[in-house]
């Protein structure tokens, strides 16, 4: 029987694996560092050659890919979403997609889980959730982001409208719900307890920052490591150009349609890119799912590589930024910076919709 096993679709979630790893004991006892499993979902993220420097690292037994299919490979189960008149049909739509999707997953996962004693899902609202649930095999969930769930409860947003009835068939394995109502679901890691407006019964307070004041200097030179396949050049970038004595950084995210995107970081580099009255040098990093061009439409600047977590800059030592700016990033794990800018829904206002990004207002 192995030990355990993360499954990640995101830099972000390696990095929280990797953060849980590193607290754990080098040697001795039953539960130490070195004897879990790392799988790479490339449903929504190219990892790049994380797998190869990960695997250097000597942090995981084994790296392993993972080829995760979304809804749109299959084809068939488009005809379960056709809304069929009255709740009764509509639910039992449902069980049969929930059935379906689960079992068609079973090709494409690598490895068997069942060999696990502990298996640790990021977005279980992906398929693999869907999968370990039909096959009736446990797992812990693990908050997708930063108190994403605050912003964004994607678990009572997507099942607006008798909540109460689809949770009580989640917890009997007759739909899925994500985020700890699933019956296969042994529990589900948030960040912090005390700002999610919605109980749920599953939830367990883990705090991310706690996990990361937990690291010594060893640990911290090894996640970066792992994330930065050239350090040197990446320091270089950080330390060098016009302007570098004040510094603004901005974390791109995957808004809106390309052409609105450019718009709001051009506004946001309008607004925010000086500091006491002087031109800064700005720096862009770029979100590991954003396809906006960086490096051609915003040549001027510096922009950095996408594929690592922005919480890698912490660990880079003499490293301080005047600013950095966000639109929907929670800004807490920053340390890095004398000011931090969380933009929010009220800026995003201006460029959309509303009810596309307020989500949680919308749960009643």
């Amino acid at each position: 029987m192995k030990k355990r096993i993360y499954i990640c679709h995101t830099f972000y979630h390696v990095y929280v694996a990797c953060l849980k790893e590193l607290n754990l004991p080098e040697n001795g006892g039953n539960v130490m560092r070195g004897q879990a499993s790392l799988m790479l979902s490339s449903l929504s993220n190219d990892f790049g050659d994380l797998k190869e420097r990960a695997e250097k690292s000597g942090l995981f037994e084994e790296v392993i890919p993972y080829e995760e299919k979304g809804e749109d490979f299959f084809p068939e189960l488009s005809r379960y979403h056709k809304d069929r008149g009255n709740i009764l049909l509509n639910m039992i739509a449902r069980i049969k997609y929930t059935r379906r999707m689960g079992k068609l997953q079973a090709p494409f996962v690598p490895v068997d889980l069942r060999k696990y004693q502990d298996i640790y899902v990021f977005c279980d609202s992906d398929p693999i959730g869907y999968y370990l649930n039909v096959h009736k095999i446990y797992y812990h969930a693990l908050e997708d982001g930063l108190d994403c769930i605050r912003y964004y409860d994607t678990a009572r947003y997507d099942n607006r409208g008798h909540f109460g009835l689809k949770a009580w068939m989640a917890a009997r394995n007759f739909i899925f719900i994500q985020n700890g109502y699933a019956k296969y679901c042994l529990d589900m890691e948030v960040n912090d307890i005390s700002v999610l407006k919605y109980p749920c019964k599953k939830y367990r307070e883990i705090s991310r920052r706690g996990l990361a004041e937990g690291l010594g200097e060893k640990e911290k030179e090894m996640l970066v490591s792992i994330f930065v396949a050239d350090r040197e050049k990446l320091e270089k970038k950080l330390s060098y150009g016009p302007g570098h004595e004040h510094k603004v950084l901005i974390l791109s995210e995957p808004l809106c349609d390309l052409k609105t995107r450019e718009r709001i970081f051009r506004d946001i580099i309008a607004e925010y890119g000086c500091i006491e009255g002087q031109k800064a040098q700005v720096l862009i990093k770029p979100h590991p799912r954003d396809a906006l061009d960086y490096e051609k439409l915003f040549a001027e600047y510096i922009v950095l590589d996408g594929k690592f977590p922005m919480e890698i800059l912490n660990y880079i030592k003499d490293l301080v930024f005047d600013r950095v700016i966000t639109v929907f990033t929670v800004t807490d794990a920053i340390l890095f910076a004398k000011e931090k800018i969380f933009l929010g829904e009220d800026f995003m206002d201006r460029y959309e919709a509303p009810e596309i990004h307020r989500q949680n207002e919308q749960i009643g």
